[in-house]
Parts: C-alpha cells; sequence; structure tokens
C-alpha cells in the first residue's frame, strides 16, 4: 500500500459517528409484508410480469427490464402476490409495487446457497455482462445505474483502471465497512470478474483510513489475486464521489458534463461488486442487501442483511423502535439523504442506511444573511461558487446559471454545512439544476 490519498479541492470533515463499524451484520429475518418498488433504478420502470395471487419463491422474475437503461426487480420472498398497485413511496411519491405477503422462505432451485467461495470465472465478457443483466444488478452506493450499462463501455473510449469504491465518507454508515470486512474475498473476486469484462488487469480497491479492519481484511486477501491492490485514502468528505475518487487514485480529472469513462476509469461500489460476484459465481439475483440502521437517537444501532421491500418500520422497530428523542427518519446518510415521508416504505437496492436523529443532530438553524465569506467556494469539491448560484436563484436568474456550471454540482452539501449564515445553499443548486434540465 502506498501512502494516503485525496482529492486535492474543497471537501469537509464532518463528525463520523460511525458507532456500527464493529457491529457484525446480523440477518433481519423476515416481515409478514414486503413492498416491491418496480423502479429502483434510473431509468424506465420494470415490466410487471405477475399478477395478484400469483406465487412466487425468493429469486423469481417479477418484473423485466424495460430498455436498455431499466433493471429488471426479483421477489426477495416467497409467498403470495396480494396486489400490484401504485403505493406512497419514502419520499412521498406514489410509484408501481408489487406486495407480497411472506409464507416461508422457498428459493428458486437455481440460486447457489452454499456458502463455498467460488474462485475460477469460467465465463466470457459477454456471459458476464447477461448475468448481470439477468439478476438486476444497479450501481449500490445511491445512484442506480444499471451496471449492464455501465460495464459496457463504448467502442471509442478505452478504460485502463477499476475503481473499487469502499470510502463510504457519510457519517453513520457503515454497510460497506462491514462487508468489505466479513466478504472481503468475494468482493475482489467480483473486482476480477468486472476486469474480465473490460479486459484489463488493474483494479484498485479504496478504501478510507478510518476502516482499519477492512483495509486489513481486504488487503490480506488481494495479496493472492494478481490485478487487484488496495489504496488507502485519507478521510475527508466527498471522497466517496465518483469524479473526487478518481482524481485522488489516479491524478485525472474527469472533464465537466463527461463520464468516468473520459478519464479512463470504471468506478464500482463494494456493494455493487459483491452483489456481481453473487449473481455471476452464485447465480443470486439482487434480492437483498447490508443496511446501517443507526443515529443518535437510535436505542440498537445495528448493520443488517435486509430482503428488498422490508418496510423501514419493520428495521426500526428491530432497533429499538422510534424515541422519544427522534426528530426525523433519513434514508441514506445525512449529507446526501433524505428525511422520510413514510416510514413504512420499503428498502430498495439503494437503501444505504435509515438513520434515526434527534433534535440536536438534525435541527435547522435560523438563517442569516450571507457575509460574503466565500467558506462555500472553499469547500466545493468542483469549484463551483454557491452563494453566487443562490444569488441567480433568488433573483429568478436562471439563465444565467449555466455559465456557473451548476451542472456539474454533485450535491454532496458541503457548502450548506459550512455556511455560517446557515443557508440552505444546497437546496438551491438543486433548483438550479432542476430548471435547466428543464430547458
Amino acid at each position: 500500500m502506498s501512502k494516503l490519498k485525496t482529492f486535492p479541492m474543497g471537501g469537509i470533515h464532518p463528525d463520523k459517528y460511525k458507532i456500527t463499524s464493529e457491529s457484525p451484520i446480523m440477518d433481519a429475518g423476515l416481515p409478514e409484508i414486503v413492498y416491491i418498488p418496480v423502479k429502483q433504478h434510473i431509468g424506465s420502470p420494470a415490466k410487471i410480469l405477475v399478477a395478484k395471487g400469483d406465487k412466487v419463491k425468493v429469486g423469481t422474475l417479477l418484473a423485466d427490464a424495460d430498455g436498455i437503461v431499466s433493471a429488471d426487480v426479483h421477489s426477495s420472498v416467497s409467498g403470495e402476490v396480494l396486489k400490484v398497485e401504485a403505493v406512497e413511496g419514502e419520499f412521498g411519491y406514489v410509484e408501481d409495487m408489487i406486495t407480497i405477503r411472506v409464507e416461508g422462505d422457498e428459493f428458486e432451485p437455481s440460486v447457489d446457497l452454499s456458502s463455498d467461495i467460488a474462485r475460477e470465472i469460467p465465463f466470457t465478457a459477454e456471459e458476464i455482462i447477461a448475468k448481470i443483466r439477468q439478476a438486476g444488478i444497479v450501481g449500490m452506493g445511491g445512484a442506480g445505474y444499471p451496471t449492464p450499462v455501465k460495464t459496457s463501455i463504448p467502442s471509442n473510449k478505452k478504460v485502463d483502471t477499476l475503481i473499487i469504491n469502499g470510502i463510504e465518507c457519510e457519517p453513520f454508515l457503515t454497510a460497506d465497512d462491514r462487508l468489505m470486512v466479513e466478504k472481503a474475498e468475494q468482493i475482489v473476486i467480483g473486482a476480477k470478474i468486472i476486469n474480465k469484462i473490460l479486459g484489463i488487469q488493474n483494479a484498485v480497491i479504496a478504501i478510507d483510513e478510518n476502516k482499519p479492519h477492512a483495509v486489513e481484511a481486504v488487503s490480506k486477501v488481494t495479496k493472492t489475486y494478481v490485478g487487484v491492490n488496495v489504496q488507502v485514502c485519507a478521510t475527508k468528505y466527498p471522497q466517496g464521489g465518483e469524479k473526487q475518487l478518481i482524481t485522488a487514485i489516479t491524478g485525472r480529472e474527469v472533464p465537466s458534463g463527461k463520464l468516468p469513462a473520459d478519464a479512463g476509469c470504471l468506478v464500482q461500489n463494494v456493494g455493487t461488486a459483491f452483489a456481481i460476484y453473487e449473481a455471476v459465481m452464485k447465480n443470486k439475483p439482487l434480492f437483498e442487501r447490508i443496511v446501517t440502521v443507526s443515529g443518535d437517537a437510535c436505542l440498537h444501532p445495528a448493520n443488517y442483511r435486509v430482503r428488498i421491500g422490508t418496510p423501514a418500520s419493520f428495521l426500526i422497530d428491530k432497533a429499538g423502535g422510534l424515541t422519544p428523542e427522534t426528530a426525523k427518519v433519513i434514508f441514506g446518510g445525512p449529507m446526501m439523504g433524505t428525511a422520510a415521508f413514510n416510514i413504512n416504505a420499503p428498502v430498495t437496492k439503494l437503501t444505504s442506511g435509515i438513520l434515526l436523529l434527534s433534535e440536536k443532530t438534525s435541527r435547522k438553524a435560523p438563517e442569516n444573511s450571507c457575509i460574503r465569506c466565500a467558506k462555500c467556494t472553499e469547500v466545493c469539491p468542483v469549484g463551483l461558487q454557491p452563494y453566487l448560484i443562490a444569488r441567480k436563484v433568488r433573483g429568478g436568474n436562471f439563465d444565467e446559471l449555466r455559465d456557473c456550471h451548476v451542472l456539474d454540482c454533485i450535491e454532496c452539501g458541503c457548502c450548506a454545512y459550512t455556511c455560517p449564515a446557515r443557508l440552505p445553499l444546497l437546496d438551491y443548486c438543486k433548483l438550479a439544476k432542476s430548471e435547466l434540465k428543464k430547458k
């Protein structure tokens, strides 16, 4: 391992609150009912294949990818389909979901349930991509881009470096950390599988320095695998952002408006690498994931292995329930996550955490006038001027925002976190991006 690396521009150091970093992954168990959305990814919702009254098993295909940018959706439980209709999701929007009553835990016979680690990769790149597509794998770091599309690099671009993202820089979240500790070899094999798709022998597993057990576990495994190495990165938020991580690891910059492939890189989350291993080597669709349930108002913080479609309230009850101190429930991390509109909303392929936060932690301080201190500019990891963007948004000058490069904003929240006037700078940036995308 070489010296610690990080990105050069901006960034902040929020309190980490990694209170579940030593908590082994526990199986959450099965709820009575699951609600499985047919859109758990960027792109088109999958086409529903089942109807009320159908019997399904764990791994049964429920909805088929509709077009290139879409993803298959599988049952996470065995039981009876109760209904197929629009249900309120975590953000208050109604979305098509398949409601299943749990009846036992019977798996499709094609799923390999053995604990043996499969190390030889006997498949071609085309066969691997087909298996990933059939398993419904999407980016599990939060973006949800269908993995078969992301790993199919256009012929006019050349990728020479695969980066497996194990940074997990959001406070409280430790799902990726524990996955690396407990499933290190499977993640490394997942990286080898992606390498085979790309036709390269250069994978870097990037891990934050505040995860010493993960660094130790993964480093030990990589000693026996050619083409996969570990790079420890300095702790700084938002180190886990694709562009920031590429710059930290390779020194290259992704041009404005371009993709990682334009810098010769492909970035995949460690959870995605593990899911790829299970899909390719175990014929296992993506029907479960690791979720951190934590927060300063959580009685029993823990890391759970959770079936997709499990109501968040089921996990909250597992962790001790809503306490009198709970002022807000967050899906995801405190920096980029979203306040839950409905705590009965289901866990999806993209749910990395459920946080119970107290009034002290979640309280929004009163806003004051901008003092033009430029702290928001100093911490912006993509070099924007958030105070200027906010001024133009307030003035309704949306035509001038394109010149501010606001579309490059990664919505990390560093500006709002740092602003001494407590201005909602991130909200202004999001609004600006939304308005520009309409034009």
